[in-house]
């Protein structure tokens, strides 16, 4: 059983973590750190965690703890991340893993020279949705991909982070909060990279420093066409598509990781097959994957190194928006 600490614990920890810990298999949930230490007692209490560590070094230093998951603003993540490291300790880390390309690969640096497993938190490519898609396609079932879409959108008025529209602490609005995951999920479902994207974004007033609606268009290396809707301001939907030579293949609630979601195939506009599945175990099987691997049982699906071309779509999208031009991505 691998046991974790969360520095940064606050809405996602009991929201999500908190579960994902209580059905997971080999991951367990022993301490928490917050920079307010009442509310990390209260939520302690209120979730039956053992300990709540005074510091986020003294939850790094713990014996208790064989592995750190980094849920802190993205602003934090690279310094809470070398602090675990420096204290030889496996790190799963929120996406996005950072505010750009050279902090992840300074993070990379510190993970290979303490020669500890680093991984980022992509959840999505547990999702049962995510898998049969990419199963499908990579079964040549709708011919070779020509699109490749995915839509996140969901009304930020609703979220109690309040960081993700500050600047200095979030690495942008939608498109660093899920267009992330948009991006990863296309990704691993093609089984490509990108090359180059371009994207048209929006400020409003709500929206401050960062942008409120945004989107995104990318070039594979297969030649495939990829695109991306993402907002703060349209309530919930989550859309992953894949049109192919033959036929297509579409998620409405892809990924979604509540209730019961659907997965199309279609020819000629007609339904030829559909499966029915939940997401409910991702961040379970999330959990466990990376704890196997910790084990040395298999491989953890979003290992750092990945989560580096994640972040260098996602530079690339931001100086895009910047600059007005289809940006190459390195």
């Amino acid at each position: 059983m691998v046991r974790y600490g969360i520095l940064g614990f606050g809405l996602h920890g009991w929201k999500r973590l908190v579960p994902a810990f209580a059905g997971s298999k080999n991951s367990k949930l022993t301490g928490i750190w917050r920079r307010n230490l009442d509310k990390a007692k209260a939520n302690a209490n209120d979730y039956g965690i053992e300990t709540v560590f005074a510091t986020a070094e003294e939850l790094c230093a713990s014996p208790q703890v064989d592995a750190v998951f980094v849920t802190s603003p993205d602003a934090l993540h690279m310094r809470d991340s070398l602090l675990a490291m420096s204290h030889h300790k496996a790190v799963l880390c929120e996406k996005p893993l950072a505010m750009n390309a050279e902090e992840v690969e300074q993070m990379l640096a510190a993970a290979k020279q303490a020669n500890v497993l680093f991984g980022v938190a992509q959840n999505f490519r547990y999702n049962r949705s995510v898998d049969l898609i990419r199963e499908w396609v990579e079964a040549g079932r709708i011919g070779k991909p020509i699109f490749a879409t995915s839509h996140f959108y969901f009304q930020s008025a609703e979220s109690q982070r309040g960081w993700i529209y500050d600047p200095s602490l979030a690495r942008g609005g939608p498109i660093g909060d899920v267009g992330i995951h948009c991006l990863d999920v296309l990704r691993y479902i093609l089984q490509d990279d990108m090359t180059a994207v371009t994207t048209l974004a929006h400020r409003d007033a709500k929206s401050g420093g960062v942008e409120a609606s945004a989107a995104l268009s990318m070039d594979f290396r297969s030649g495939a066409i990829g695109s991306i809707l993402v907002s703060f301001r349209s309530p919930y939907r989550s859309l992953v598509e894949i049109v192919g030579e033959t036929g297509v293949i579409r998620s409405e609630n892809g990924l979604t990781v509540t209730g019961m979601v659907d997965v199309q195939l279609l020819e000629s506009g007609k339904v030829r097959d559909s499966k029915q599945v939940t997401n409910a175990d991702g961040y379970c099987r999330m959990l466990d994957g990376f704890s196997d691997a910790i084990e040395g049982r298999g491989s953890y699906r979003a290992p750092g190194e990945d989560g580096l071309n994640n972040q260098r779509v996602l530079d690339a999208a931001y100086a895009s928006w910047q600059s007005g031009r289809k940006e190459t991505i390195s």
